[in-house]
């Protein structure tokens, strides 16, 4: 059943709640998940000099999912989807997909025309390569043993974003 969120610009009072589902998820190490944490802080502060954008998916008035991207530096137009995740008792109800149409929505705003999303080319992450495939993005590239060694990168895109 697809659910319909209510999506909105992450706060700092969600930081708790969206680090404790990231956790559970169990596809992020600990490094990671305080780097997320230190993402969401920092978009959430709106500091001026931040270029992440966050937002999260609310559902029965609690966060169930979070979502965050961002220009590129240094490119014309293209942007980055940094972290996506879901609360795992909220999976398969396209939760993941409707954060992403909607990032792509606020990417069209801001001129956007490409998108890259970049993950693990580990087994574990195989429902998720699946998911961006579902979602229309393109294997454009794989960085040999990038994150370990046996760990690649798969680097997903999706051009002329509409």
């Amino acid at each position: 059943m697809k659910e319909m969120l209510q999506i909105r610009k992450a706060t700092s009072s969600d930081n708790s709640t969206v680090m404790d589902f990231v956790a559970a998820t169990g596809f992020f190490r600990p490094v990671e998940i305080e780097i997320a944490n230190e993402v969401l802080t920092e978009a959430a502060e709106g500091k001026p000099a931040c270029t992440y954008q966050s937002y999260v998916g609310i559902l029965e008035n609690k966060p169930v999912g979070w979502i965050c991207f961002g220009c590129t530096p240094c490119t014309l137009g293209t942007f980055d989807v940094y972290w996506i995740a879901v609360d795992p008792a909220y999976q398969r109800h396209h939760i993941g997909s409707q954060l992403l149409s909607f990032v792509e929505g606020e990417i069209r705003k801001q001129k956007g025309r490409l998108i890259v999303i970049e993950t693990s080319g580990s087994e574990q992450y195989l429902p998720t390569r699946g998911f961006y495939e579902r979602n229309g993005y393109t294997l454009s590239a794989t960085v040999k043993d990038f994150y370990a060694p046996g760990d690649d990168r798969w680097i997903f895109t999706k051009a002329e974003i509409s």
